[in-house]
């Protein structure tokens, strides 16, 4: 009798052995997407063509003053047009002067093309060629001052105008610049797109980064600022609210900061591979005009106090990052 109940439980003895490693992998997988920890967002910006530096819509160009600049005499006006066309004759009246304006036009974008070195010029595209940069730094988690300075960026930033984006952008780039000491890890690059693209190309870099968040617990978005409680953040009595996790995490090693512009024209950060390198990035970042700067995002990880990332968590989720 018991060797005929073995050899009838013996063909079910695989089945029940691939499904115990097959749970005990997945499971086993759980802490480590349990791992990601909080983070903190600023950000600001739509793609739309600034209204300021000579153009006023993504299809209009408007020089002050009226008429085409760049000539002696004030421009392309009447005065310049009633000797040749008249007012009830020459080329047919109105019709003649529409001809007129076309001609100019292509001869003056003719011109600025061949005197710029045949660059395309931003302002007469209604479809121009914008770029996506994204510089991300990897510091030691002793850069604790360089989260509460982030912290008080988030919570005192004007997002809503282009000249409060710049700026943010630049304290951001500054604040980074002050901590060379704690720089470890850096990575990024630049892509080029069109206005009708380049945003669908923001927002999947932002994404991907805002996915390696458990939880965004300080964010200031267009100037509305929002702060959460992180799960993993100290509670009233100063004690983690879990005490294995700091058994389970591992001590906090590590910052992430991220950087993302977008901005009219070439914007090209340089290949990361030293902290020179590094600098030169920042300083670009940091320089970047209102004019010029459609959007951006800063995203740094982790935010919330008692929050940590480890040098596991970084080789998981950051795996492009070079040493600096």
């Amino acid at each position: 009798m018991r060797k005929k109940l073995q050899s009838a439980l013996k063909p079910l003895f695989k089945p029940v052995l691939v499904m115990f490693l097959v749970f005990t992998l997945v499971f086993s997988q759980a802490p480590a997407a349990l791992a990601r920890g909080s983070g903190g967002r600023i950000g600001g910006g739509s793609f739309r063509m600034p209204s300021s530096g000579g153009y006023s819509s993504p299809r209009t160009y408007a020089p002050p003053g009226g008429g085409y600049r760049g000539y002696p005499g004030g421009g392309f006006g009447f005065p310049f047009l009633f000797p040749f066309i008249g007012i009830g004759g020459g080329f047919g009246g109105l019709f003649g002067i529409l001809i007129f304006f076309a001609l100019a036009n292509f001869a003056v974008r003719t011109f600025r093309s061949v005197a710029g070195g045949g660059e395309e010029e931003v302002g007469y595209s209604s479809n121009p060629k914008i770029s996506v940069t994204r510089l991300q730094v990897g510091l030691l988690a002793q850069a604790r001052e360089l989260q509460t300075e982030l912290n008080n960026l988030a919570e005192t930033a004007d997002t809503e105008s282009s000249q409060g984006r710049a700026q943010v952008l630049q304290e951001a780039s500054l604040a980074l610049m002050r901590h060379p000491e704690y720089w470890v890890y850096a990575g990024g690059g630049t892509n080029q797109a069109r206005l009708n693209s380049a945003e669908s190309e923001f927002n999947r870099l932002s994404l991907a980064e805002r996915s390696k968040f458990s939880e965004e617990t300080l964010t200031n978005v267009n100037n509305q600022l929002k702060a959460a409680t992180a799960n993993k953040a100290l509670s009233s009595t100063g004690e983690l609210d879990n005490p294995t996790d700091l058994i389970n995490q591992g001590p906090g090693e590590y910052i992430i900061v991220t950087l993302l512009a977008a901005t009219l024209g070439k914007t090209e950060i340089p290949n990361i591979n030293g902290s020179d390198d590094l600098r030169q990035a920042l300083s670009l970042f940091g320089g970047i005009p209102s004019d010029k700067l459609l959007a951006f995002e800063i995203l740094w990880t982790p935010q919330a106090e008692g929050d940590t990332l480890t040098s596991d968590d970084l080789l998981a989720e950051y795996p492009d990052l070079k040493l600096v």
